[in-house]
């Protein structure tokens, strides 16, 4: 029987406890006002917040930051000077400390230690990272900038496992993120309407630095205003990544006939994302959701639709050529470009030639292997060291000088345009050898889940994030897109989220909820 007068006086305990500590709170805020700026302790509260929400609840606080990156460029353009620093690295932050709360749940027994199939390789890619640091007598801090650059959201994929959220969180999740997609693609197709007004509310065009180190380089809007669409994530480019990685996604489930739940909204998803796509001018991004979008439909469904239309594609670029008499190798980018034009400047002799002798990604694509990486094959030269954005935001030429070579793109910015040469050149061929495991691992368990699971869902999300895998694999020969957080945090979240679905259909009964 229940003893009401005990749950009475308990739940006046709690309700006491909570008063007193909210006076205490409150007190504190006080006297932390009187020492500093009202933002600084807004702050400060809003971090005490999501530490304890990160504890409490890891999986909401998963959710925030996926939900939350999207929109985090633009935000960041609002950010006071007095905690531009914490507003900047809030995010990053967050990552950490569900990391330190997944251990902690490991070590208190409240988890339980699940293997994975790349555990090998990226335990063995680390002992790469700091075998090169230390051979290279690379400085301590530029070692360990480095090596967070690299490893900041890959660690995603573990908390994801080790935190084993449930079936639902994930497919309530990703209606969130296809909402967002719906959002952005709505504010990029304003973009093109209204110009340079909206362009200019949305661009964060101020760099931003502390000390030395650039925080944030700030965006120079370089095309036609309204011409190239970005909605909030400050690049078109950038937009370019997320819409394509989602509708990969979408693009798994549609082809699922069981999952009818999911597509409910999915045609309001494919009918704004991807004339938004096109908006965004962005080619790579073009090309990687058409690689994975081919991929899905001719080899894995092998839909003859698919082919007829892929044929009929590449006959209506060829006749085009033809019959309009496009010099496509004189083609070169100039205001006023069309989406067409933008498309046959890929193929353009000039437009190549012009990317070697500026400096560009094509220079970098012969330098690596031609010169980097004979220096230093093995090892590299260390994290921190070549082609990435830690070179770019601390200065580091140091390398550059000892090779001869300018730094990096136009021989100023540091960055070589290039995730995987930069990866090469940091880590040598040992580490990519041990990064390309783990990256095809993930790939190869996406493909089999998708053949053997007997549940749509799962089928739909690993054969999604396989061929969103295809296309960011292209998409790193031509950007540091596996540094960038608005989109390499959803890749590992979402390689997280397959392993996860597979252990779950495999020992639903045994697996806590």
């Amino acid at each position: 029987m229940i003893n009401l007068r005990e749950v009475y006086r308990q739940a006046e305990e709690h309700t006491t406890a909570m008063i007193i500590g909210l006076f205490v709170l409150l007190g504190v805020l006080i006297l932390l006002q009187s020492f500093f700026s009202g933002i600084v302790v807004l702050a400060a509260v809003v971090a005490i917040i999501f530490l304890i929400i990160s504890v409490i609840r890891p999986y909401w606080a998963l959710a925030f930051l996926a939900i939350y990156l999207p929109f985090e460029p633009f935000i960041l353009k609002w950010m006071p000077d007095d905690i531009y620093l914490f507003a900047r690295f809030f995010s990053e932050i967050l990552i950490y400390v569900l990391a330190a709360v997944t251990i902690w749940r490991l070590l208190s027994a409240r988890s339980r230690m699940r293997q994975t199939p790349v555990d090998l390789p990226f335990v063995l890619f680390i002992v790469i990272l700091i075998s090169s640091a230390v051979i290279n007598a690379v400085e301590p801090v530029t070692a360990l900038l480095g090596m967070r650059q690299i490893l900041r959201f890959m660690i995603v994929f573990y908390i994801v496992v080790y935190l084993f959220p449930p079936k639902w969180f994930i497919r309530w999740l990703t209606q969130v993120l296809f909402g967002i997609v719906i959002v952005s693609s709505l504010i990029g197709i304003s973009q093109s309407i209204v110009g340079a007004p909206l362009d200019q509310f949305l661009l964060p065009d101020e760099a931003r630095t502390y000390g030395e180190i650039t925080l944030t380089s700030g965006t120079i809007q370089f095309w036609d205003p309204g011409s190239r669409v970005f909605a909030t994530f400050g690049r078109y480019d950038r937009l370019g990544n997320f819409l394509y990685f989602f509708l990969l996604i979408g693009v798994g489930i549609a082809y699922e006939r069981y999952a009818r739940k999911d597509k409910r909204y999915l045609w309001l998803v494919f009918a704004l994302g991807i004339p938004t796509l096109l908006l965004t001018f962005s080619r790579s991004s073009w090309f990687a959701f058409l690689l994975g979008f081919l991929f899905i439909g001719l080899m894995i469904k092998k839909d003859k639709r698919i082919l007829a239309a892929f044929a009929t594609f590449l006959i209506v670029v060829s006749s085009y050529v033809a019959l309009s008499g496009l010099q496509v190798r004189f083609i070169t980018e100039a205001p006023g470009q069309t989406i067409v034009e933008r498309f046959y400047e890929s193929f353009s002799f000039a437009r190549w030639r012009g990317e070697y002798v500026g400096l560009g990604r094509l220079f970098w694509m012969v330098q690596t292997p031609t010169v980097v990486i004979p220096a230093a094959p093995i090892f590299g030269f260390g994290p921190g060291q070549y082609g990435g954005g830690t070179v770019a935001a601390l200065g580091n030429t140091t390398v550059y000088e000892q090779l001869g070579l300018p730094f990096g793109v136009f021989g100023t910015e540091g960055f070589i345009d290039n995730n995987w040469f930069s990866l090469w050149g940091e880590s040598g061929t040992l580490g990519m050898i041990f990064y390309l495991w783990v990256y095809i691992g993930l790939f190869m368990y996406s493909v089999r889940l998708y053949f053997t699971s007997r549940d749509a869902y799962t089928r739909s999300i690993a054969i999604g994030v396989a061929a969103a895998m295809i296309g960011i694999a292209f998409n790193a020969f031509l950007s540091t897109l596996l540094e960038i957080r608005t989109l390499a945090f959803y890749l590992w979240m979402y390689a997280g989220f397959v392993v996860v679905l597979a252990m779950r259909e495999r020992r639903p009964k045994k697996e806590e909820s």
